[in-house]
């Protein structure tokens, strides 16, 4: 018979995750220019629209359906769950020792595809047309993510977590690496918006970042305790760590904007909070509290510096800085769990190296990093050329319409339209 605590917890943390996406929504709608918040926003939302489609209709069987011998991809036997919904009814869900109907971990695992290419949207934000995103989205989540999702979580036989080795207790290469480097390639492919480097691009509402941030926070404990697939000590302890790395985000980087700029900002906690749970979500479930604190002081001086100065230093305009907190925060993660994992926690026979003097998970971590971004980035431009070639060469919106902004120019919308003093 199924737990129905566990049952409870994982449809419970599913919904949690699910409202992480209209909360990415308010904070990358918060960021954005005035003139481009309804683009920015929708971008979001859209993908609510298609991922949720492409996941049910391939994504869950590409990413775990299948024998679970394929190290590359789970299989095509489960397209549309075509005949597949009864027996998960009856069989428990495949992770670990859950016991919940199998059908709780296809809406689980479709807010992490979610939520995984909404976190993509903010780095093109401003310049790049519509429909060219959702084409681009749509089949990012079954080429890349899908995929990648079975080598990371696909069992013994994995490529990443099989076969390499590598540890990702909740989607830092899956989910953080993947979204950060695949915004960093569309920015570089589209290009820099008019009066990068030279104008100041601020948040146009900061108490939109602030809420987005907080229903993203929210939606977070879902999301890491939920990957223990069981009400238990293990998701105590996931949700324990993403609330202290958090917390050590958050202060970290106010301290660092105190020191760079003289004040801290709002926005600023907002970011440091959000690089705190990034970083946290490698390895939430495999390192003990005081691990996850040192975790989320590290992330944002390294965060910090890849948005202040990176994006400078190399020119790529991420508009709201997904390669920058998610990218940057998602390899660090990977990498401090190769050094802080308690080994009776680790899903394969290695701990950390402050734990067992051996390297070996380590270097699991940092080659399953190097292997997702390959594979990402190699994708991402096949994709992006399809893509352009599709849409009649041109990924970026005209001149015009940028200067005029991408709320009138492409949804004939104004999130602020001018008062008249008529009730309308």
């Amino acid at each position: 018979m199924f737990d129905t605590g566990s049952t409870a917890f994982m449809m419970v943390s599913s919904m949690l995750v699910l409202f992480m996406t209209p909360g990415l929504a308010f904070f990358y709608g918060g960021l954005s220019r005035r003139k481009n918040v309804i683009n920015t926003m929708l971008m979001s939302f859209a993908v609510i629209g298609i991922v949720g489609l492409t996941w049910v209709v391939a994504g869950w069987s590409i990413a775990y359906g299948g024998d679970g011998t394929n190290p590359i991809i789970g299989g095509f036997d489960q397209l549309g769950l075509a005949g597949t919904v009864a027996g998960m009814l009856k069989e428990a869900a495949a992770p670990g020792d859950a016991t919940y109907p199998g059908v709780v971990d296809v809406t689980f695992q479709m807010a992490f595809a979610l939520i995984t290419c909404a976190i993509v949207t903010g780095s093109v934000a401003g310049r790049m047309r519509f429909g060219a995103l959702a084409a681009f989205i749509a089949a990012w989540s079954l080429v890349v993510y899908a995929p990648l999702a079975h080598m990371v979580w696909g069992g013994e036989h994995s490529f990443i977590g099989g076969i390499i080795g590598a540890l990702d207790f909740a989607g830092g290469d899956v989910v953080h690496i993947s979204s950060g480097l695949t915004g960093l390639a569309l920015c570089c492919a589209l290009g820099a918006r008019k009066g990068f480097g030279i104008k100041t691009y601020r948040p146009h509402n900061v108490p939109f970042v602030a809420l987005g941030a907080g229903l993203l926070w929210l939606g977070w404990f879902g999301f890491n305790g939920g990957s223990a697939f069981a009400a238990d000590g293990i998701a105590a302890l996931a949700i324990l760590n993403t609330v202290v790395s958090s917390a050590a985000g958050l202060a970290s980087w106010m301290i660092v904007e105190r020191l760079a700029t003289g004040k801290p900002t709002l926005v600023g906690a907002c970011t440091g909070l959000v690089a705190g749970l990034v970083v946290v979500t490698p390895s939430a479930g495999f390192v003990e509290p005081w691990a996850a604190v040192i975790m989320g002081l590290m992330v944002s001086p390294v965060c910090y510096f890849a948005i202040s100065h990176l994006k400078t230093r190399f020119g790529y305009d991420d508009a709201l800085d997904a390669f920058g907190c998610h990218g940057i925060g998602g390899i660090l993660g990977g990498i401090l769990t190769g050094i802080f994992c308690v080994p009776e926690l680790s899903w394969t026979e290695y701990g950390g190296l402050i734990y067992t003097g051996d390297a070996t998970l380590l270097a699991s971590q940092v080659l399953g990093i190097v292997v997702t971004a390959v594979l990402v980035l190699a994708l991402d431009a096949l994709l992006i050329i399809v893509v352009r070639a599709l849409f009649g060469g041109r990924l970026r919106v005209t001149d015009a319409e940028e200067a005029l902004g991408l709320d009138v120019a492409a949804h004939g919308e104004s999130a602020y339209p001018a008062y008249t003093g008529l009730d309308v």
